[in-house]
């Protein structure tokens, strides 16, 4: 009776642990001077088109969110939103013996920050 006990909890401690997030974050966008335009956005999961002001549904990576924009005034606006860890679900993923390792590939324990205001020049 030990041994299965023994037995059942290592297959039950040993699983995999992955992190059930969701592919997408969503990021709301808009520019500083409260003007309306486009933007072309990426990172290494995908590239994205949005009229902003919007909310845009963006793949979670472990590198910045690149975004080159045009106000329908003329004005520019480029640069890129960093991509953050979030640190409590990936300690849970290591505590569960993955060691992390299957959501550093599939990036679901990054995420961007949910709102973000674009400078224009």
């Amino acid at each position: 009776m030990k041994k299965i006990i023994i037995l059942l909890s290592i297959f039950f401690l040993s699983g995999c642990a992955t992190i059930v997030n969701d592919a997408n974050v969503p990021v709301t966008l808009s520019f500083a001077d409260g003007s309306e335009g486009t933007c072309k956005l990426s990172n290494k999961r995908g590239s994205w088109s949005a009229n902003l002001p919007e909310t845009v549904m963006i793949r979670r990576s472990d590198d910045a969110l690149r975004y080159d924009c045009k106000t329908n005034a003329g004005k520019t606006g480029f640069g890129s939103i960093p991509s953050e860890m979030e640190g409590g679900k990936l300690a849970a993923s290591v505590f569960f013996w993955d060691l992390g390792i299957t959501d550093s590939i599939t990036d679901k324990h990054r995420t961007y920050t949910a709102s973000f205001v674009i400078p224009v020049k």
